[in-house]
């Protein structure tokens, strides 16, 4: 029972990103854009978290009413909050909860355009170590045991675990199984719900049967939101192929493969030092899949409705110059928690909202493992990278 507001997160992760879009979004020195972050709290289920998003873009639309650059476009648009629209930025889980919001409020959602940064569409690996063992590479800090118990009754942990390729069942890939059904989860999950049940629960009675039935009930939650977000279309929302622009970290060690153990007694998660991999390679003919940023693997980055010659890739190579810090906090943090300052990324996100063209040269991309030489088509026109 504790509540989670906004602190340091913000401050670390996004407050470089949030600056360089209120400075550069605007087209003079005297009409500011405003740009809001939203907290949340992240431990809880999306679509709670999707229904307060709504609530925020109302607020949003109507404190910028008041500004008064804004209140001229009023007498050439009607009646302006009636219409007008918000473009959203969401990175790593915030990409999910707009997705959700998105499929749920469809052509009212009073959104115009959207940027993912590293979003986990089809989840992490990582979700599967942290709730096994507490020691994924998931936070800020570095990870530790005693994080395991917390994690088990994190209803937004679920959401995370992954439903793309890479999970093998004794060695073998499995086209139906998946990780969001309770018989492929080690029994150790269900114990330590019992436990909190019997230490926590308003009525402790019948423990065993209260931690099953919820283990079963935060992974129902979890597969009806995977359901909802491989479903969505960008039409759905009123939302072209060009309004939509999807950023996937790349080149960086990351879990991209999963076997689980059901030969050898009660189910195990069989982790390898093998399955971490990064196949990256400058040679773009031969890319692998088997890539991530650290903690979202590629596949895991790829939504079902943006085609993969859509994607917009990038590296820790695009750290500039003198990025320097940025370059050393991705080595240790991870490049997928610090991937949102990168300022080539700043530059790529104000060009997509602004539409401006490009006259120095300085915002890029890269294609897709599997996307060829003339295929990769990103929602604005790109320098390509090799």
């Amino acid at each position: 029972p504790a509540r989670v507001t906004a602190d340091t997160v913000l401050e670390i992760a996004y407050k470089e990103l949030i600056e360089e879009l209120r400075h550069n979004l605007r087209e003079s020195q005297d009409e500011s854009v405003p740009v809001f972050a939203f907290p949340y709290d992240w431990r809880q289920p999306l679509e709670r978290t999707g229904a307060q998003l709504g609530v925020f873009i109302d607020e949003v639309i109507a404190r910028t009413a008041l500004l008064r650059h804004y209140e001229k476009e009023k007498g050439k648009a009607g009646a302006w909050i009636g219409d007008q629209r918000v473009n959203l930025v969401g990175h790593s889980m915030g990409g999910l909860v707009i997705t959700g919001y998105l499929a749920r409020t469809g052509k009212k959602s009073k959104v115009a355009k959207v940027a993912t940064l590293a979003t986990p569409f089809r989840g992490s690996f990582e979700a599967v170590i942290q709730l096994a063992t507490g020691t994924a590479n998931l936070g800020a800090g570095p990870p530790s045991s005693r994080e395991r118990e917390t994690a088990r009754v994190t209803p937004a942990l679920y959401h995370l675990v992954p439903t793309c390729a890479g999970m093998t069942i004794d060695g073998l890939a499995s086209a139906t199984e998946t990780l969001l059904a309770p018989d492929l989860w080690q029994k150790s999950i269900v114990e330590s719900l019992q436990e909190y049940v019997r230490l926590y629960a308003v009525d402790p009675k019948g423990a065993k049967q209260q931690a099953e039935e919820l283990f079963a009930q935060l992974l129902k939650t979890a597969r009806d939101h995977d359901a909802l977000v491989s479903e969505f279309k960008l039409g759905d929302a009123g939302l072209k192929d060009n309004d939509w622009l999807c950023v996937a970290g790349t080149n960086s060690e990351t879990r991209v493969a999963l076997n689980i153990d059901t030969k050898h007694g009660p189910v195990q998660f069989d982790f390898r030092s093998s399955d971490r991999d990064d196949q990256w390679n400058n040679d773009a003919a031969v890319r692998s899949e088997r890539t991530g940023d650290g903690t979202v693997p590629f596949l895991g980055a790829c939504p079902t409705f943006i085609p993969r010659e859509r994607i917009v890739c990038v590296t820790p190579d695009d750290y500039g110059y003198w990025e320097i810090q940025d370059r050393l906090v991705s080595k240790a943090a991870g490049f997928h928690g610090i991937l949102p300052n990168m300022d080539m990324l700043h530059r790529l996100l104000v060009r997509f909202f602004t539409g401006r063209p490009d006259k120095q040269g300085n915002t890029w991309g890269r294609r897709a493992p599997g996307i060829k030489p003339g295929e990769w088509k990103p929602p604005i026109e790109l320098e390509e990278k090799p």
